[in-house]
């Protein structure tokens, strides 16, 4: 347990938020990360060494998609959960106005990258949101290096192409 802790607890925000944007829900994105807690614990002993929150993430990563073909019957569909409330905090300086531009333009974010397919909106929350470098996001979505820059490329054609779709659109 105590290497359990050492090697995944440090990863947990990460994986929560990787689940919650795969699946599109907060409820089975805790679901997701507990089960894929259990799961790393339980075959721990096969992790030798090397990067432990890509081989973490690489178990969250299977267990959303486990999740997303079981509740949608193996078709992709995005879930939009509303912003939560927390993040919608005035910070200091923040006038009303420039916090209801910062909150409009978050949910439109948060609305485009649902509209992406998972394999899309997986590298982007990888590499945009957790900072992962290239090569760790080969390893969790199990794809060549090549194969992440160019799907990245594309992902973040599609998520500008949805902005812009969604900014046209109010």
């Amino acid at each position: 347990m105590k290497r359990f802790e050492e090697l995944f607890a440090p990863h947990m925000n990460a994986a929560y938020n990787l689940a919650r944007w795969l699946t599109g829900n907060d409820s089975a994105a805790h679901d997701v990360v507990q089960e894929s807690a259990y799961r790393a614990l339980k075959f721990i002993d096969s992790f030798v060494d090397g990067n432990a929150k890509a081989w973490f993430l690489t178990i969250v990563r299977n267990e959303s998609y486990n999740w997303l073909k079981v509740s949608a019957g193996n078709r992709w569909v995005a879930i939009g959960d509303e912003i939560p409330a927390d993040d919608l905090a005035l910070g200091h300086g923040q006038t009303p106005e420039l916090h209801a531009m910062h909150a409009e333009d978050a949910a439109l974010v948060q609305q485009a990258l649902q509209a992406l397919a998972p394999v899309f909106r997986e590298v982007i929350v990888l590499k945009e949101l957790e900072g992962m470098p290239y090569k760790d996001i080969a390893r969790v979505v199990d794809i060549p290096l090549g194969t992440v820059m160019s799907r990245l490329a594309r992902a973040r054609t599609m998520l500008k192409l949805e902005l812009l779709k969604l900014h046209s659109h109010e």
